[in-house]
Order: C-alpha cells, then sequence, then structure tokens
C-alpha cells in the first residue's frame, strides 16, 4: 500500500475508519451459500406470500440445517419481499339493500355526482359541484361557488331534471351534502334512487373523480 499510495496502510485504514484486517482477510462465504440462495429463490418465486421464516422451515423441511436468522441475512441481500395483500374492492350497495355493480347501460341510466375543492389566485377556497352521466361521460353541469351545500345540490338536480329528465340512479360518496334527509326525499320523490358508494372507495365513484376535470361542460352555472 505504501508502494501505490504513498502512506503506510496504519495510516490509511485509520483514514478510512477500517480495521487492518480487513486488508489482509478476504471474505468469503460458506461453501454451500450460492446452492442455499438458489433454494431460497426458487421457493420465493412458487410461494410468493410467504416470509423468510416459512422460507426457512421449508428448507429445513427439505434436508437443509439453517436457521431462520441466515434465510433472512440472504432474503434481505437478494432484495425479496412479500407483496402487499391488496384490498377487495367493495361492490356497489343501492338503496334496496341488494348488491348490485351498478354500471351504466345507456343515457340518464346512472347519473354521478361530487364536490371538487380548491382555490383562486388569492387564495381563497371555492367549490364546484359535478354532476355527469356516467354511460356518456358527459359532464352535465359544474356549478361553481364559495360555498355549496344540500340545498345548493337540490337547486342544481332540479335544473337538470327540467332539461333532460330524472334519471334512474344517482351515485355518489356518503358526503354530508348527498345524505342529508331533503336530498335523499327529493330524488325519491321524483321517481330516482340513490347509489351510495362505500365509504372510503373513492374509485367507485371514478368518473366523477376524474372526468369533470378533463370534459369541457356544457354550461357552468356560478
Amino acid at each position: 500500500m505504501r508502494e501505490v499510495l504513498g502512506v503506510s496502510e496504519r495510516r490509511a485504514c485509520r483514514t478510512l475508519g477500517q480495521h487492518r484486517s480487513t486488508q489482509r482477510k478476504i471474505p468469503c462465504g460458506l461453501p454451500d451459500e450460492e446452492r442455499l440462495t438458489e433454494d431460497i429463490i426458487a421457493l420465493t418465486r412458487d410461494y410468493g406470500r410467504y416470509g423468510y421464516r416459512m422460507i426457512a422451515g421449508m428448507l429445513n423441511n427439505s434436508g437443509w440445517h439453517v436457521n431462520h436468522k441466515r434465510v433472512e441475512r440472504i432474503w434481505r441481500r437478494e432484495g425479496l419481499k412479500v407483496p402487499h395483500k391488496q384490498k377487495k374492492k367493495g361492490r356497489l350497495w343501492i338503496n334496496d339493500g341488494s348488491c348490485v355493480r351498478l354500471r351504466a347501460e345507456r343515457p340518464n341510466h346512472v347519473w354521478s355526482y361530487d364536490f371538487v375543492h380548491d382555490r383562486t389566485h388569492d387564495g381563497r377556497a371555492y367549490r364546484t359541484l359535478n354532476i355527469i352521466d356516467e354511460y356518456t361521460r358527459e359532464a352535465l353541469m359544474i356549478r361553481v361557488d364559495r360555498k355549496l351545500n344540500s340545498t345548493d345540490v337540490v337547486d342544481a338536480l332540479t335544473d337538470l331534471f327540467i332539461l333532460r329528465g330524472a334519471p334512474e340512479y344517482i351515485r355518489s360518496d356518503n358526503g354530508p351534502e348527498f345524505i342529508a334527509k331533503k336530498v335523499r326525499d327529493w330524488i325519491t320523490a321524483v321517481g330516482s334512487k340513490t347509489a351510495y358508494i362505500e365509504p372510503g372507495s373513492p374509485w367507485e365513484n371514478g368518473y366523477c373523480e376524474w372526468t369533470c376535470r378533463a370534459l369541457v361542460p356544457p354550461q357552468v352555472l356560478v
């Protein structure tokens, strides 16, 4: 090292924070390390939901004599992971209690609505009430105001029902403006039905969550 770097081994190791033995001892794994690694990877490929403890047990049952700590070390070195279990997507429940995957089959079959929150350039908050036809993906209305409540929801639906007639179903999340008794009673009175998504499942109202951001609405009422 003195001939190559011009400094002593002791000084170089002190500078790098290494023990001097690291310059003499070449690390080498156990002679069966490579074969054990191959078996671990093969078992992980076949049993993707098993962690390193289960894999260690299967290795011992097949003739290996290894503890779970060694398997864990190889597991981490090879970057092996157990995939996260995906939550099941809930079905949509309509208000008669039946479990139906409600899909729009024609225009005016299923409408959906939701609120979007944003701020103007001066930092003041405002809300938009977006209403779309899920079959045609048409943005039927976007009503914009600083504040919108259940009364505004009824007013917006009234305007649309006069222009287009009442849909069979109206889908929404469980926001207070949509589950308000005034809104539910009014929707029932005009002959439509509500279809509330499961709490914590915004993808079930995905058309309204995303489509209304991309479409140019036919009318914007402020």
